[in-house]
């Protein structure tokens, strides 16, 4: 078996579309149908899940439109999603800084909601061996409260390191669900399907359930190219605005649309919830 046929996807996984409808950066002056409310996320929940998406990733704000970690708030909005959607999709929340929060104060919102699922950025977390015997201990919390973590991968020398941890017996998880980003939170950004190669190459590690997130108006083409080789997909307004003819998208759930379209056109059955539910757990 080649390298590339031992990572490309069996004709009976379903692929899992993630939405990520807000981000921490994007406010409704980039995009007037940016959710940032808790009763606009659940709607944009619900219109998103019809269009295909089985999870969504939930960013929250403050009183100014400012990105949040709150519990609280978290809670409203969880609340809310399942109000619009029951168990229809997964409920993941993110524990990005964005530069404000410390890692002491992501894990602590983090047990302070304890969510269906979380991402979690490594380079936030451990961004030197200092951090590495806290995030181990905040791992094998999230596994005792069976919360499903998601870890955040923006380079392929983050996947390498992942793996080490995971071999000093740092990461009590069997394997660890990953995303891959490719590009970086920049203007003008746009990936490009190739952007993923590096992540897969020969001596890479391999992680059993990946997903992608894309920057720009290729955001389908990756998302697909991704899929095709074994992958999940994460689309939306946090890394995206434009439909892959390089018009605006009306809303995330044209974007989910699109992908859905992509996927399914090249002959991929779409993941429900509860088959994505079932594959973490598999692995977990």
């Amino acid at each position: 078996m080649t390298a590339l046929e031992s990572i490309v996807r069996s004709d009976t996984a379903p692929v899992a579309i993630a939405v990520a409808p807000n981000g921490g950066r994007r406010t409704k002056a980039d995009h007037p149908a940016l959710p940032v409310t808790v009763d606009e996320i659940a709607a944009t929940a619900a219109a998103c899940r019809e269009a295909g998406a089985c999870m969504i990733h939930v960013h929250v704000r403050d009183r100014n439109g400012g990105h949040l970690l709150d519990a609280e708030v978290y809670h409203a909005t969880i609340a809310a999603i399942r109000a619009a959607v029951a168990d229809q999709m997964v409920v993941q929340i993110t524990s990005e800084a964005l530069g404000i929060y410390r890692p002491d104060e992501q894990m602590a919102v983090v047990r302070g909601v304890r969510p269906e699922a979380v991402s979690l950025a490594l380079r936030e977390f451990v961004p030197d061996p200092s951090h590495e015997s806290a995030f181990a201990a905040f791992l094998a919390w999230l596994r005792k409260e069976r919360v499903t973590p998601q870890i955040i991968l923006y380079s392929p020398d983050e996947g390498l390191k992942l793996a080490q941890l995971k071999q000093r017996g740092l990461v009590p998880f069997e394997d660890v669900p990953v995303l891959y980003v490719l590009g970086r939170y920049a203007p003008g950004q746009i990936s490009r399907p190739t952007d993923l190669l590096p992540f897969l190459a020969p001596g890479m590690p391999r992680f059993a359930h990946w997903s992608l997130c894309a920057f720009g108006l290729r955001e389908t083409a990756c998302v697909t190219a991704g899929a095709l080789l074994g992958g999940h997909a994460r689309v939306g307004f946090e890394n995206n605005l434009h439909l892959p003819d390089g018009t605006v998208a009306p809303n995330n759930a044209a974007l989910v649309g699109a992908a859905r379209t992509a996927v399914q056109a090249c002959g991929m059955r779409l993941a429900s919830a509860d088959q994505l539910r079932a594959s973490w757990q598999a692995n977990l």
